[in-house]
């Protein structure tokens, strides 16, 4: 049986609509989907279905105890591993946890993006690679606005008051706060060529660095 390496884990965080998961598919597509084991924060949400109208209404999916990075912690330590996780599948239009997972297979590198990853201490820890994705708050609004319309079954009078009541307060209190972790802080996110460039070229020269390793 060969002997892995530990994999190399990155995060990327930064604020609803900031363009993460632009640079994640940016990553995916120039590195390798094949070499990578992608992690979605929003895979993690705890499932709600048994709270009450009243309760539910009252949820802020902006705080990080909206997610259950306890077992998102366990499955990037399995994945180091070299064992495969299977990933929760969340549907935004219930705000519940379906009964599918998708299969993940272990890889060489761990790509976990999400807006609290670097709030949590432990899953911090994991990581060796934070970037950081920093937008304009007025950009992020819009695309957070445009994404929950066509994709999740929101009205426009719903995303506004979410992003008042939780998203606006839960971004300066733990999101913002986070950047300060971060190796690399990219602002505009996938829009920012050069800065993507720089990044991905940095994470293929550390693969290498570890295949030569592998090589002696």
């Amino acid at each position: 049986m060969p002997i892995h390496k530990p994999p190399l884990v990155i995060g990327i965080a930064g604020g609803s609509g900031s363009g993460k998961t632009t640079v994640a598919n940016a990553v995916l597509q120039r590195v390798g989907r094949q070499r990578i084991a992608y992690l979605p924060h929003d895979a993690y949400y705890r499932d709600v279905r048994d709270l009450p109208g009243k309760r539910h209404d009252q949820i802020n999916f902006d705080h990080p105890d909206s997610f259950e990075n306890e077992l998102l912690i366990q499955h990037v330590r399995t994945l180091r591993e070299w064992k495969p996780v299977e990933l929760p599948v969340y549907d935004f239009t219930t705000d519940t946890r379906t009964a599918e997972t998708i299969h993940v297979e272990p890889r060489r590198v761990i790509l976990v993006e999400g807006i609290l990853i670097f709030a949590d201490p432990e899953l911090r820890s994991l990581f060796d690679v934070k970037i950081f994705v920093d937008t304009d708050p007025d950009l992020r609004f819009i695309r957070r606005l445009q994404r929950d319309l066509s994709e999740r079954g929101r009205t426009t009078e719903n995303v506004i008051r979410q992003y008042l009541a939780t998203v606006r307060p839960s971004h300066l209190e733990f999101v913002e706060p986070s950047k300060r972790y971060a190796d690399v802080i990219i602002p505009e996110g996938g829009m920012n060529k050069v800065a993507l460039d720089m990044v991905i070229a940095r994470i293929e020269a550390l693969l290498k660095s570890e295949d030569r390793d592998g090589e002696r």
